[in-house]
Parts: C-alpha cells; sequence; structure tokens
C-alpha cells in the first residue's frame, strides 16, 4: 500500500467510520478496487502524481465507467488531498454513504480533475 492508502485504512477498518465495513484491494472483473464499502456500493480511489498522465486519465475514465455500469459509485481522491485535508477526505465520503450529519461543502466530483486543470 502507498502511504496516502495505509492512512485512509487505518480511518477506514474494522468499521472506523460510521460503522460502515471497507475491504481493501477488492477485486471487481478485471480490477484491484483500492477500498471497498459493499453495502453502499461505494468504491474509494487514491490517484498519486502518475494519474495526472494523459494515458492514464483515459484509463482510469474507462475504469470508472465500467464500475458505475456495475452499480458501483466511485470517489476518487488525489494523494495530495489525503495529507492536506484528511477531515474534509473522510466526510465526503459519509456524505457519498450518506451518513454524513455535517452541514458543511459540498463533496467533490467523483472523478476530480488533475491538479493542473482545476478552476
Amino acid at each position: 500500500m502507498t502511504w496516502a492508502e495505509k492512512l485512509l485504512w487505518q480511518q477506514l477498518r474494522n468499521r472506523k467510520l460510521e460503522g460502515l465495513k471497507f475491504r481493501r484491494q477488492q477485486p471487481q472483473g478485471s480490477y484491484i478496487l483500492d477500498f471497498y464499502c459493499a453495502e453502499k456500493r461505494l468504491v474509494v480511489e487514491l490517484d498519486g502524481g502518475q494519474h495526472d498522465d494523459p494515458e492514464k486519465r483515459d484509463y482510469d475514465l474507462k475504469r470508472t465507467a465500467y464500475l458505475n455500469g456495475e452499480g458501483l459509485e466511485v470517489l476518487r481522491f488525489w494523494n495530495s488531498q489525503m495529507r492536506e485535508n484528511l477531515p474534509w477526505v473522510l466526510e465526503s465520503i459519509r456524505r457519498r454513504a450518506g451518513v454524513s450529519t455535517d452541514e458543511g461543502p459540498e463533496t467533490p466530483h467523483p472523478n476530480p480533475l488533475p491538479q493542473g486543470e482545476r478552476g
């Protein structure tokens, strides 16, 4: 696991996040999901800088389309978001899972733009 995956896993494992059961490195078709909550059909992916490459972005879009077609919702975060704002990442996961009580800002788009393309 990457440092970001280890950090997030510490927050998700053993039902620490609102009692939700997450699995890591969950197979789905020909893909391996970083984290998966079967109850909510929610996939959480952490992306490093290599995902900013045009070929990797195209691959990620196809992968997400496949997973959406399987009825799964995909949430993507940059590793830098894990480092800079872990509470926001966790609240975003809570909101997508429908267990948030926070009235804060909306969660990010499930497929955020690469860092250089944000508005």
